[in-house]
């Protein structure tokens, strides 16, 4: 399955964890982490569940279809 959508819940931390995992999809926003605009999602899909997988309060989320 492909990953269509990705978002960060609220309850980040801003730790920056997701920025060293997968830096062409996640910036720091202004006070949670943030995907980029323009991110492409398809290119990046092993960094973004490798990202997901590693946040410490599992606050990065996505959809696939």
């Amino acid at each position: 399955m492909a990953i269509t959508s990705v978002w960060v819940e609220e309850d980040c931390t801003a730790c920056e964890l997701c920025m060293d995992t997968c830096p062409e999809v996640f910036e720091m926003g202004d006070e949670i982490a943030q995907i980029k605009e323009g991110a492409n999602l398809t290119a990046n899909e092993s960094c973004i569940r490798e990202a997901a997988e590693d946040c410490p309060v599992e606050a990065i989320q996505f959809d696939e279809s």
